[in-house]
């Protein structure tokens, strides 16, 4: 069990989410529901390390993938995509987030708990904040959707990135973080959230 205590995910607050003053409000939810935040660092990325931070995850599948998710959008709606393959497409795709991850500031963190990146996806919402569920962050605290993204033909702005799994997370914490820059320390709610008999309760 104790591993499992110690597993580890990527939040990255995007620029529009430091722009709209909402880092504080975003860190206590991830606080409340009992992860021990190990690492924090303001950056400036520059649309280089954005694009490795999508292509060096997701590689050439994420790539394909994410063209054909694109392809079969523009199929839903009648169109056509300007795309000759799904590579193409998702490299379109990829281009866009690194430009909107390299906006401005971001604030990159690194959370640790059980089930750290499935709690953390499901406190963050949907990609789209427009069908997040309420109480979410996204379904919270913004309203972006892919009609609009589209429309203006930009990625939706939905002021998080969170690692899909561990082993993503792990790749992540590598690009934005030196391993000295992970800290190692006890936190006084993990005796309660992780002590089997809550022996350090009574006196």
């Amino acid at each position: 069990m104790k591993d499992m205590n110690k597993e580890r995910t990527v939040v990255i607050v995007k620029p529009d989410g430091v722009q709209r003053s909402l880092i504080g409000e975003i860190i206590k939810r991830y606080e409340q529901v009992g992860l021990k935040l190990i690492a924090m660092k303001m950056v400036m990325p520059t649309e280089e390390m954005a694009t490795k931070h999508y292509y060096e995850v997701g590689g050439d599948e994420w790539i394909e993938e994410v063209g054909r998710k694109a392809a079969a959008a523009y199929k839903k709606k009648g169109m056509k995509s300007p795309y000759k393959t799904h590579k193409e497409n998702g490299w379109a795709v990829l281009k866009a987030n690194a430009k909107y991850l390299s906006a401005g500031p971001v604030v990159a963190m690194v959370w640790q708990g059980a089930q750290a990146v499935g709690l953390v996806r499901k406190i963050t919402g949907g990609t789209e904040p427009l069908t997040s569920d309420i109480g979410t962050i996204r379904g919270d605290y913004t309203l972006d959707s892919y009609a609009l993204a589209d429309t203006d033909q930009r990625s939706v702005r939905n002021l998080i990135h969170a690692s899909g799994d561990p082993e993503e997370a792990a790749k992540e914490i590598k690009i934005w973080f030196k391993d000295e820059e992970l800290l190692k320390y006890n936190h006084l709610s993990e005796r309660i959230l992780y002590d089997v008999n809550l022996d350090g309760i009574k006196e």
